[in-house]
């Protein structure tokens, strides 16, 4: 991958909803970074991506 997700993404996307509160979370913002990096990473290589990820279209 050749971008990491912009630190306020990250913070934005850590921030917990309510019912994800009661849920609780180990690392909100590792799972947040986590989740922005591998769509980062299908949108920059979608053809790459297409086979292992349910979530490029095509």
């Amino acid at each position: 991958m050749t971008q990491k997700p912009d630190e306020r993404d990250v913070e934005t996307r850590a921030e917990l909803l309510p019912e994800e509160q009661a849920v609780g979370s180990e690392s909100a913002r590792d799972q947040a970074e986590a989740i922005l990096e591998e769509s980062l990473e299908r949108t920059e290589d979608p053809e790459g991506t297409r086979h292992s990820s349910s979530q490029t279209p095509g």
